[in-house]
């Protein structure tokens, strides 16, 4: 009998990232990584509360121009922040 243990899907998962991780960075591969809002250090999460409806249209249209809802909002509210300093 075998003490090993057999391993699941996920650990063949990770172990085969691993590997192409490790053969990328012997092979001189730089990854392309897009910066995200996310990882950006320039942007903040913030949370916004908005009625369904309004919400709703704003994700459809925001779709239909292939926008984000956040760029969106930012631009509305940077219009704002405009008016009232005028």
């Amino acid at each position: 009998m075998s003490n090993k243990r057999k391993s699941s899907r996920f650990d063949e998962l990770i172990d085969a990232a691993r590997n192409r991780q490790q053969r990328d960075i012997e092979s001189g591969v730089e990854q392309l990584t897009r910066k995200t809002k996310s990882t950006d250090p320039d942007y903040i999460r913030t949370t916004l509360y908005l009625p369904k409806q309004l919400h709703r249209r704003l994700k459809i249209l925001a779709a239909s121009q292939e926008r984000q809802m956040s760029d969106i909002v930012a631009e509305l509210v940077e219009q704002w922040l405009q008016s009232e300093n005028s």
